[in-house]
């Protein structure tokens, strides 16, 4: 049987042909790593920079704990107030959302209160 195509050579490559695919093979390489430099460790000129907040509402640094808790302690408690006055307003699932948002206050205040008796256990 004779065949319309003939086998390819066996051995196409050649020295200079394998020495420029393995030059194309460590560019490509390169650019892999430099791609995933990029987005998986950006340069220092895209890092985020750090936050700085804002000094309008800014606690003394110098305050103490008990201070800062006691603050804290009355605030919470003006807030459940004030929650507690609002649910009496509403009627249904309104109401009851205000209710746990008053309870989660609570809570929060019973915290604070309980930080602040470790603080000053008087």
């Amino acid at each position: 049987m004779s065949k319309i195509v003939p086998d390819p050579p066996f051995n196409t490559t050649t020295p200079t042909a394998e020495a420029t695919e393995a030059e194309t093979l460590l560019k490509d390489r390169e650019a892999i790593k430099r791609a995933l430099d990029y987005y998986l460790d950006p340069p220092d000129q895209y890092a985020p920079k750090p936050r700085r907040p804002s000094t309008m509402f800014m606690v003394a640094p110098d305050m103490d704990s008990e201070s800062l808790l006691a603050q804290a302690c009355e605030s919470l408690a003006s807030a459940s107030v004030m929650a507690s006055d609002f649910a009496a307003n509403l009627i249904g699932p309104q109401r009851n959302t205000v209710l746990a948002i008053q309870q989660i206050i609570m809570l929060a205040e019973l915290a604070v209160n309980r930080a602040l008796d470790n603080v000053d256990p008087a």
